[in-house]
Order: structure tokens, then C-alpha cells, then sequence
């Protein structure tokens, strides 16, 4: 009787032991349970996203995060794009940041080979041409981008080999969201008359139709103006732009443009090394002087007719280009001088310059052009000025400013010079004349890829390696192995 009694004992303290385990296991499985729960109940209400890519441009900027924040109504949008097309991938993962940035912005996917009904329910509804696009849709107003236009190519420094593709999708889908929520597009005139590069003509070396059509993707009338002809600026003008004259303007033009400036008008002005103009005399009145010169600087060039800029002066128009390269070709200097002291005085700040080892060279027409202290002007010479003339200091007085950029330069903006930077330079300086700060230039993203070039010879090498070689090696190891254990 009292074996059987010091048996059970044991027999239930076993038991008892694992009950508790499995009690103890239960609660910490509940425990656990509760602690998930309660874990995606926070990061619903307050999420909180990481950036383990330490590349800046796999992240929303600051200018699309503010054009999202400024809307109040929901954004619908439909990307009707096929997974293989190439801008897919990177379409999908910068549509999930504007959603991250913002709770209002929908984003649908759609597949065009599979879901046919929703395809041609949405090409009925926005009378959608054929072809792969997203569509955003606020407030019943929609904008559709091809999907052809998200890869730019273009082949920079002159390089024919390889084509350099660009995502330009961030640039593109922020202005169709601005321009949805603005009900005025500025009108922007480009004056004609004189031999300047037109928005109408396609050629690489003469034509601007390229940045014109940028204009036009950032919510901007694009027209051209004859000031001969119309004798008159017309009143919904909020930016002329002289870009490239070769001929002198007129004194009544010059007169029109004086008074346009005088009414608080924007002026961009364009103007090549050793052309005169007529509008020195003009922009001597704003404390700009134009030098009769060409700026070199062995420092900043390949060839010696371009000139790169990467380091930029501190002002709204460059702070989103530092480190970008902009390109200028035989760039005149453009100085500042000072003017006379008063409360309505213009402000003067320089945009891009040469460095110190560049110069303003006087006699460019020298077979080895070089400092000539008496008559050269050393460096770090301005190529690019920027002027706002109307606020006055410490007075919070809301007064519209006039404003003009001046720039050594219009090469940097035809159809076969947009490279580098150039066209974010030219974007910024309008956006910054029309007053647009939150829509500084967003630059295009390069497409990362890795390129192996080999000849034939290299190719049979690797070839063998990879057919042979390895697999070769793996049974010569595997025979050894072998060999020892039966020794």
C-alpha cells in the first residue's frame, strides 16, 4: 500500500508539471498575440516608415511632399501600365510613396491584358487615347502621362555609344497634380523677332521645343510674341522670355519691354557671348552689365568651349541643384554693378559662376587663350545673375516684386543641349520669376543598370567557366573526397 502511494506521486507531480507548462505556454502565446494586436493597431494609427536605401532619390522630395499637403481633396490614381514595361517597376514604388506622404492619394493598379473590363470602363471615362498611361483624377478633373514619356534617353558629354536613360516620373506626376489643383495656367511668351530660339522648332542645335513641352507638363500656356507685330505686351503675360537673339531690338521694343518691367513684369533673358542686343543700355538701368567676353575656366571643361557648373551661389533658384551639373557653351559674364542707395533699389545675386581659376577672356579669337591681367577679369566670374527689385526690407508690405534673370547663355536650353542639369536650371529660374517656389525642379532620376561588355573571345571564356570549369571542379572535389574515404 504504501509503494503504490510513493508511485502516483511521482505519477502526479508529472502531471502537474504539465499542466503548468502548457498553462504557462497558452498565456505566453496569448501574451503574444495581444502584443501583435496591439502592435498593428498603433502602426495603423500613427505609421512610421524607414529608408534602408541611403540613395536621396528613392525618396519623395520636399517639393511634391508640399504640393500634396497644399490639396485637400482626394486623388485618384489609375496606372494602367503592363509589369513588363521598363518605367513599371520604379512607377509602382514612387506611386506608394505620394500614398505614404499622403492619405488622399488612391492609387489603382490595373493590368491592361488582364483586367479588360476595368480598362475599357476608364478609357470611356477619360477618353483615353491608346497606349499605356497613368491617370490622376481630383475632384472629377483628370491628367493622363504616357508611359512613353516616364524614360528619357539622351546622350550625355557627347557620348553616342550608350544612351542614358532617366525615370522622370516624380517630375511629371507632381506637376499633373499641381496643375489639376490650379485653375489659372501662367501664360509664358517667347519673344520672336530677332533670330531667338523658338518653342515651335524641332531642331537639335537651333530649336527649344523640348523645354517647351516642359513648360507645358508644368502647368504653363507656352506662346510665342512679336513685339513688331502686336506693338503691345498683352496683359495676361506673367513671363517673357528673350532667348537668343541675333539682331538688335528696336528702340520702341526695347521701350515696351522697359515699361512691361516697369509694371511689375518678369523678364528671362537669354543672351549670347558677343551679340549685341539693345538691351544693354536696359539692363544697365537694373545694375547688370554684360561683358563683351567669353568666360574659360581650363578647371571646368573638357573641350574648352563648354563650361560646367556643380557648385552654385546660395539662392532659392539653385538650392535644389548642388552638386547636379549644369552645362554652358562660350557663356558670356554677366556682372553685377553697384547701384544707387535707396529703399527701392534692385537686389543682385549671383546664380552660377566660374571658379578661381577661371576668367572672362576679352580676345577669344586667340589660338591659346590665356589671363591677360590689364585686360581680362579674373575669376570666379558670374555667368548668371538674378534680380528682384520691389520689396522693401523690414516693411511686411505685400507687394508683387519685379523680377528678371539674366543668363550668359541660351544654348544650354536648345534641343540638343538639355543635358546635365540645364533643364532643371531653366525650370527653377522660371518658376522662381512666376513665383512657384514649392515647384523648384524635380530632377529626372537615372535608370540604374549594370553593363558588361565583352568581346567574343572574353564570352567563350566565360562560357567554358561556367559550363565547364565549376561543374568540373565540383566532381574533381567530390572524386577526391571519394578516394580518401576508400583509403
Amino acid at each position: 500500500m504504501g509503494m503504490n502511494l510513493l508511485s502516483k506521486r511521482p505519477l502526479l507531480a508529472g502531471r502537474l508539471h504539465r499542466l503548468l507548462f502548457r498553462a504557462n505556454l497558452g498565456l505566453v502565446l496569448l501574451l503574444a498575440l495581444f502584443i501583435a494586436v496591439m502592435l498593428n493597431v498603433l502602426s495603423a494609427r500613427a505609421p512610421v516608415r524607414w529608408h534602408w536605401n541611403r540613395d536621396p532619390r528613392s525618396r519623395l522630395s520636399d517639393r511634391s511632399r508640399q504640393i500634396l499637403h497644399s490639396i485637400p481633396e482626394v486623388i485618384q490614381v489609375h496606372v494602367l501600365i503592363r509589369p513588363g514595361h521598363e518605367a513599371y517597376p520604379r512607377t509602382v514604388r514612387l506611386l506608394r510613396e505620394y500614398a505614404a506622404a499622403s492619405d488622399r492619394v488612391m492609387v489603382n493598379l490595373v493590368d491592361p491584358d488582364r483586367q479588360l473590363a476595368e480598362v475599357e470602363q476608364l478609357v470611356q471615362r477619360y477618353r483615353l487615347e491608346s497606349g499605356e498611361t497613368v491617370v490622376f483624377d481630383l475632384a472629377g478633373r483628370h491628367k493622363a502621362v504616357s508611359a512613353n514619356d516616364l524614360v528619357e534617353y539622351g546622350y550625355p558629354g557627347g557620348e553616342t555609344r550608350f544612351p542614358q536613360r532617366a525615370f522622370r516620373g516624380e517630375a511629371l506626376f507632381s506637376s499633373a497634380i499641381h496643375s489639376l489643383a490650379q485653375s489659372v495656367r501662367p501664360a509664358v511668351f517667347f519673344i520672336q523677332g530677332h533670330g531667338e530660339r523658338s518653342p515651335l522648332d524641332f531642331d537639335q542645335r537651333t530649336g527649344a521645343s523640348r523645354i517647351a513641352a516642359r513648360l507645358r507638363e508644368d502647368n504653363l500656356d507656352v506662346d510665342v510674341l512679336n513685339l513688331g507685330e502686336a506693338k503691345a505686351v498683352p496683359s495676361h503675360c506673367a513671363l517673357m522670355i528673350v532667348a537668343g537673339p541675333v539682331r538688335e531690338f528696336a528702340p520702341y521694343e526695347i521701350a515696351l519691354i522697359r515699361d512691361y518691367l516697369d509694371r511689375k513684369g518678369r523678364l528671362l533673358a537669354l543672351l549670347d557671348a558677343r551679340t549685341r542686343t539693345g538691351l544693354e543700355s536696359l539692363l544697365l538701368d537694373w545694375g547688370i552689365q554684360l561683358g563683351d567676353d567669353i568666360v574659360a575656366d581650363p578647371a571646368r571643361t573638357l573641350t574648352g568651349r563648354e563650361l560646367y557648373i556643380t557648385a552654385y551661389e546660395d539662392h532659392p533658384v539653385t538650392a535644389p541643384l548642388q552638386g547636379l551639373a549644369s552645362v554652358f557653351y562660350l557663356p558670356r559674364s554677366v556682372r553685377p554693378l553697384a547701384v544707387s542707395s535707396g529703399a527701392d533699389k534692385p537686389l543682385l545675386s549671383a546664380l552660377a559662376a566660374s571658379s578661381a581659376d577661371g576668367w572672362a577672356e576679352y580676345n577669344p579669337d586667340e589660338a591659346a587663350p590665356h589671363f591677360d591681367a590689364p585686360v581680362d577679369i579674373s575669376g570666379p566670374v558670374p555667368v548668371a545673375l538674378a534680380v528682384e527689385r520691389g520689396p522693401v526690407p523690414g516693411v511686411h508690405v505685400q507687394i508683387r516684386p519685379t523680377r528678371l534673370v539674366v543668363v550668359g547663355d541660351s544654348a544650354f536650353i536648345t534641343n540638343g543641349g538639355l543635358t546635365g542639369a540645364n533643364a532643371d536650371f531653366f525650370l527653377n529660374c522660371v518658376n522662381w520669376l512666376l513665383e512657384r517656389e514649392d515647384l523648384l525642379a524635380v530632377s529626372s532620376a537615372p535608370l540604374d543598370e549594370f553593363r558588361v561588355v565583352m568581346d567574343a573571345r572574353q564570352l567563350r571564356c566565360l562560357l567554358g567557366m561556367l559550363v565547364l570549369g565549376w561543374p568540373g571542379l565540383a566532381a574533381a572535389a567530390g572524386l577526391a573526397v571519394v578516394w580518401r574515404r576508400r583509403r
